[in-house]
């Protein structure tokens, strides 16, 4: 087999994620005609046929399936080894950060804290939705994501999945709420409103399952898919609020709100979300041996 060519596989994939010669030509700034000359030369050097066409579209064969996730692969460890490089040029190295829009600001600080403050790291934090995450983790443009939520794996997944934390669920409200008569779950459910996570969320899931066993009709007074939202809820008392004390440990410290009862039969999981990678971030190894991770 002759050389791969890695130009004629860069066009090969601009072609594979247009599914047409014009497009992909379009994109590239090049003619249709060139384009289909280095396919053609690429598919000679492989022996395989890499497209077959269906109406005015080009689709992958097999092979061509076969050849677009190598290409993949080699384009990710050509952009990770640039990357490494960058930062090995640099006295300032940088962790870039994805973290799920609705997980806890504390348990984000918690976990970047080995790094904080650092005057030869710069800490780059975005949030997000879980699919946006893992596409910027999947681009490289991520080192790590933080959530509360497993992503699907399977045998072909890249993905590594770090358990990092396991935090209680309480409620917690305000201290006029607070009732020697309704320092009980069952209680608490009874006597206020509450404010909830949205139901899509693991802890909503979790505190669903338990009100259903335990045959109790909540009165909702509020949802929200964010914690800080959740938090400030719970501060302006519109309700109890089913929370981690993570959450609101500075107000709990304070005494704006009180831990009313702590729901046992639920917790709220953290991993740490990172990709396989040949030339994996530094600073990425440290913070996830770090003590208390």
């Amino acid at each position: 087999m002759a050389t791969l060519n890695l130009h004629h596989l860069r066009l090969f994939h601009a072609v594979a994620r247009d599914g047409t010669l014009t497009g992909a030509a379009r994109t590239l700034n090049i003619s249709q005609s060139a384009v289909s000359t280095q396919i053609k030369a690429l598919e000679a050097s492989l022996n395989q046929n890499l497209f077959e066409r269906s109406g005015r579209n080009l689709v992958l064969t097999e092979a061509g399936r076969i050849a677009l996730d190598h290409a993949e692969e080699i384009f990710r460890t050509a952009d990770d080894l640039s990357a490494t490089l960058r930062r090995s040029a640099t006295k300032r190295q940088t962790l870039r950060v994805g973290a799920l829009a609705t997980l806890s600001r504390n348990f984000q600080l918690s976990f970047l804290r080995p790094m904080v403050g650092r005057d030869d790291v710069e800490v780059v934090l975005r949030s997000g939705s879980q699919e946006d995450l893992l596409r910027g983790l999947d681009a490289l443009s991520l080192d790590v994501v933080l959530t509360n939520l497993v992503p699907a794996r399977d045998a072909t997944s890249p993905y590594l999945v770090h358990r990092l934390d396991e935090q209680p669920v309480s409620f917690v409200g305000t201290r006029g709420r607070m009732l020697a008569d309704n320092a009980k779950p069952r209680g608490i459910v009874a006597a206020h409103p509450l404010i909830l996570p949205t139901p899509e969320t693991a802890l909503r899931a979790g505190f669903d399952a338990m009100v259903e066993r335990q045959r109790l009709v909540p009165k909702i007074a509020a949802e929200a898919d964010d914690m800080a939202m959740l938090r400030l809820l719970a501060r302006a008392d519109v309700g109890v609020a089913v929370i981690p004390p993570i959450v609101v440990k500075d107000e709990l410290a304070s005494g704006k709100l009180v831990e009313f009862a702590r729901l046992d039969e639920i917790t709220e999981v953290f991993y740490a979300v990172t990709i396989r990678r040949k030339f994996p971030n530094q600073l990425l190894t440290e913070v996830l041996s770090a003590p208390g991770t």
